[in-house]
C-alpha cells in the first residue's frame, strides 16, 4: 500500500462501518454467517483491512477498487472500471527509502475513480503480466481489492486473492495512530526522537 501506508505503520480500524462478521470477533469464532448490524457498504477508495478468502488466518489490508457487479480491468498499467479507463496524473516522484537508508526514486501518480475518491499510486516504468489483466466480473457479494504500489501488491489481479467476500472484511482503516521507520521496533522508546514518523502521527488513511 506504499506510499498511502508504509511498513512500521499503526492503525486504528473502524469494525463497526460494515457491521460485524465472524472476523471482527478475538480469534473469530465462528458463531453466525454474513454480518450483523449492517449500517453502510463499502464505497470504491475505501481501505480495509479483510481475511484471505484462501486462508482465514492471513490479514490483508488493500483498497476497495469494483464493487459487485463492477467489470475491472488493467489495461497498459490504466486501470479500468466498467469499461472506462479511470483519470490518472503523474506528480512528483516518491523517495522510497530502505532500512539501510538506500533512496530511490519511484514514479507516483494521481488516480482518481468514479465516484470521485482520489488517491496515489506508485508504479514502476516498464509493464509486467499486472499491468494486462482479463476482464474481472466482480461477483455478489464480493470486492475487488488492489494496493497503491501496483507493481508490488498481491491482490485480487491474482488467484491467491481474487474477488473478496463481504463477510471477510474486518473493518475499514481509519487513522495512523503510531508510526516509526521502516526496521525500527516500537518498543524501543529511548530511539523514538530518530525512529518515530512524527508527522504521519493521528493522520486520516484516505
Amino acid at each position: 500500500m506504499k506510499a498511502t501506508l508504509l511498513v512500521g505503520d499503526y492503525l486504528f480500524v473502524s469494525k463497526y462501518s460494515y457491521g460485524y462478521s465472524q472476523y471482527s470477533l478475538p480469534l473469530s469464532p465462528p458463531l453466525f454467517s454474513g454480518r450483523l448490524m449492517v449500517l453502510s457498504q463499502p464505497e470504491r477508495g475505501d481501505i480495509v483491512v479483510f481475511r484471505l478468502p484462501k486462508d482465514d488466518s492471513t490479514d490483508y489490508i488493500k483498497r476497495v477498487i469494483g464493487l459487485p457487479g463492477d467489470r475491472i480491468q488493467m489495461v497498459d498499467g490504466i486501470l479500468h472500471v466498467n469499461g472506462q479507463p479511470v483519470k490518472r496524473e503523474r506528480i512528483d516522484d516518491f523517495i522510497d527509502i530502505d532500512e539501510g537508508r538506500r533512496s530511490t526514486r519511484v514514479r507516483r501518480w494521481r488516480e482518481t475513480l468514479p465516484n470521485g475518491v482520489s488517491y496515489t499510486t506508485l508504479d514502476l516504468p516498464y509493464n509486467l503480466q499486472s499491468d494486462n489483466t482479463e476482464v474481472f466480473h466482480v461477483p455478489p457479494e464480493h470486492y475487488f481489492m488492489m494496493g497503491d504500489n501496483r507493481h508490488n501488491s498481491t491482490d485480487s489481479r491474482f488467484a491467491q486473492v481474487g474477488y473478496v467476500p463481504f463477510q471477510n472484511i474486518v473493518g475499514r482503516s481509519q487513522i495512523i495512530f503510531f508510526s516509526v521507520a521502516e526496521g525500527e521496533r516500537a518498543w524501543e522508546i529511548w530511539r523514538w526522537p530518530w525512529s518515530v514518523r512524527w508527522s504521519r502521527l493521528l493522520t486520516i488513511v484516505r
